[in-house]
């Protein structure tokens, strides 16, 4: 019964941390990778679409985004769409293609960007101590129905514990290592 209550944080708690590193993965650092805009949503056909789904984003230099639609017919709803997002990119038209120079931001920029990331790291500790709680409440109810003793109770919590102490220092550690990349000039 208390192996079914740590299956769940077991489940849970990485997909926690996996959520987040995907989440960081789209904060622009002055490096050009295809996630920083994969997920915009572009008006093609009367349908919302995320760009991944409509076009091959690749990166051919660290400064350089290339956005190349299956359909040509669509360049100019891409271009707006990432104009609209909240990037501060200038996408450059060359009637096949997009070209997208990443700048390296400002200074003031980068700091921003460190809340940022700070504030995620963390909703993923909040969402992981969320996990925590709800298997401590799983485990008092099978105590208190009498399926487990106090002591089994008091060990399971602890290794709850630990478990729980090793994923927020994993949410700890992949912020820092964002915000050291977001920090390098």
């Amino acid at each position: 019964m208390i192996e079914k209550a740590f299956s769940t944080a077991d489940d849970k708690m990485p997909k926690s941390i996996q959520a987040l590193k995907r989440d960081l993965e789209t904060i622009r650092t002055g490096r050009a990778t295809p996630a920083l805009v994969e997920s915009i949503h572009v008006d093609a056909y009367g349908v919302s679409t995320p760009l991944n789904q409509m076009a091959t984003i690749s990166a051919p230099d660290p400064k350089l985004l290339v956005i190349t639609p299956w359909d040509k017919s669509i360049v100019g709803n891409i271009a707006k769409a990432i104009q609209k997002s909240d990037l501060g990119l200038n996408p450059i038209n060359d009637g096949a293609a997009l070209r997208l120079v990443i700048p390296p931001p400002t200074e003031e920029r980068r700091k921003e960007l460190g809340k940022v990331v700070r504030k995620r790291v963390e909703d993923a500790k909040v969402a992981v101590r969320n996990i925590r709680r709800d298997v401590v409440e799983e485990l008092r109810k099978l105590e208190k129905d009498k399926e487990i003793s106090q002591d089994e109770n008091r060990r399971a919590m602890d290794r709850l514990q630990k478990l729980t102490d090793s994923f927020i220092e994993q949410a700890t550690q992949v912020g820092q290592a964002k915000e050291k990349e977001i920090m390098e000039v």
